[in-house]
C-alpha cells in the first residue's frame, strides 16, 4: 500500500492537500481501476473513457486535469510518471540472503552479505560479485565473470568465462551471454574452428530479455554499452558493438562486427547484415533488412506488407520480371528520345 502523497513527493508534482492521505493497492487499467487502484492517461484518445474513472486517482497531463472526475497527478508526461512509480506496487518477492545449501560457490570468490544466491547456482573461481547481487536457481557464473551491484540472473542464465556486467543489469531467464561465436575457416574437407579470444562487456543498467544470446568475440570484445535494453529472443553475434540507449526488440539478429550507434531503435524481427556501422538516431520498422551501412538519422523500412496471398503471387511474379521490364524501359525510353530529337530537326 502506499499513499497518493508519497507518490506525488516521488514524481515531483503537487497533489490536493484534501487527497494526499488516499492509500492506493494497485495500478490498473483505465476502464477496469476500482476505488483503490491508480490509473494513468497518456494518449488523448482515451479521454472519453477518462469520464467514467472509478479509480482512486488518476495520472493526466494539466491540460486534462478538468476532464477527470477523481483526483488527479498532472505531469508533462503520464506514462514516464506510470514507468517511475510501478516499483512501489511490485509485487516480485524480495530474495533471501545468503548462499542457498544447494548452490555451488568456488571458495575463491567473496560473496558479499547483501548478495542472494539460490539452489543450483553455480559460481566458478575468480568470479567477482557486486553487493546485492541476486542469483535465482539454477543460474551458472563462469570463471572470473566480474557482476556489478544490483545485478540480478533470472533462473537458467548462463555467463560464461570472462563475462563483464556493469551495475544494475538483469538477465532474464534462458539467456546465455559469452558463448562461442560462429567462427569457422573453411578446409577442403569441412571446416577448422576459430578459438574465440574475446568475451562481451556490458556497461550499466542494461536490461536483457529471456531466451537472448549473445556471443564472445573473435579477438575483441562483444560490447553493450550503457542503459540499452533488449527484448527475448534476440542474438547478437561476435564482436558487435550496441551503442547507448539502443533499444532491441524480440527476435532481432545481428550478425557478427555490426556497429550499431547510440538511442537506435530495431523493432521485432529486424536483421542486420554482419559488418555494417550504423549511425545514432536510426529507427528500424518491423522485419526491416538491414543490408548496407546507415549514416543518416532516420527511420528506414523494407519488405513486403501483409496482402491476400492471390494478390502477393501475381505481385511476386512480377518482382522476377522487374529486370527485364527495367531493360525494355530504358531501349523504349532510348527510341522515344531519338524520335523527341528527330522531330525537333524537322521543325
Amino acid at each position: 500500500m502506499v499513499t497518493l502523497g508519497e507518490l506525488a513527493a516521488h514524481l515531483g508534482c503537487e497533489a490536493d492537500s484534501d487527497d494526499v492521505g488516499i492509500e492506493l493497492d494497485g495500478i490498473a487499467p483505465l476502464g477496469r481501476a476500482g476505488s483503490r487502484d491508480l490509473a494513468f492517461v497518456s494518449e488523448s484518445r482515451y479521454l472519453d473513457a477518462l469520464k467514467d474513472c472509478r479509480a482512486a486517482c488518476v495520472i493526466v497531463k494539466p491540460d486534462w486535469q478538468a476532464q477527470s472526475p477523481v483526483p488527479a497527478l498532472c505531469v508533462a508526461d503520464p506514462y514516464l510518471a506510470y514507468a517511475q512509480i510501478s516499483a512501489f506496487f511490485d509485487t516480485l518477492p524480495a530474495p533471501p540472503l545468503g548462499i542457498h545449501p544447494g548452490a555451488f560457490v568456488d571458495p575463491s570468490v567473496t560473496v558479499p552479505a547483501s548478495a542472494s544466491i539460490g539452489p543450483g547456482a553455480c559460481v566458478e573461481a575468480d568470479a567477482v560479485l557486486g553487493e546485492h547481487v541476486v542469483l535465482s536457481p539454477g543460474a551458472y557464473v563462469g570463471r572470473g565473470v566480474t557482476l556489478g551491484d544490483n545485478c540480478r540472473l533470472w533462473p537458467g542464465v548462463v555467463l560464461y568465462h570472462g563475462v563483464v556486467l556493469g551495475d544494475d543489469c538483469v538477465v532474464h531467464a534462458n539467456s546465455v551471454i559469452g558463448a562461442d561465436g560462429f567462427g569457422f575457416a573453411r578446409r577442403t574437407d569441412g571446416w577448422e574452428k576459430i578459438s574465440q579470444l574475446g568475451s562481451v562487456r556490458i556497461g550499466d543498467r542494461v536490461d536483457i530479455g529471456a531466451g537472448v544470446t549473445i556471443d564472445r568475440g573473435a579477438l575483441d570484445d562483444t560490447v553493450i554499452a550503457d542503459d540499452v535494453i533488449i527484448d527475448d529472443q534476440v542474438h547478437i553475434a561476435h564482436n558487435c558493438v550496441i551503442g547507448r540507449r539502443t533499444a532491441i526488440a524480440g527476435c532481432v539478429g545481428m550478425a557478427g562486427s555490426s556497429v550499431i550507434g547510440e538511442d537506435c531503435t530495431f523493432a521485432g524481427q529486424v536483421g542486420v547484415s554482419g559488418h555494417l556501422k550504423i549511425c545514432d538516431n536510426a529507427h528500424f520498422t518491423g522485419q526491416a533488412k538491414v543490408a548496407r551501412k546507415v549514416d543518416e538519422p532516420g527511420n528506414y523500412s523494407s519488405g513486403t506488407p501483409l496482402e491476400a496471398t492471390r494478390q502477393w503471387r501475381k505481385n511476386a511474379v512480377r518482382f522476377g520480371q522487374l529486370d527485364a521490364m527495367q531493360r525494355r524501359l530504358v531501349k523504349l525510353e532510348a527510341k522515344l528520345d531519338a524520335l523527341g530529337e528527330a522531330v525537333s530537326d524537322d521543325d
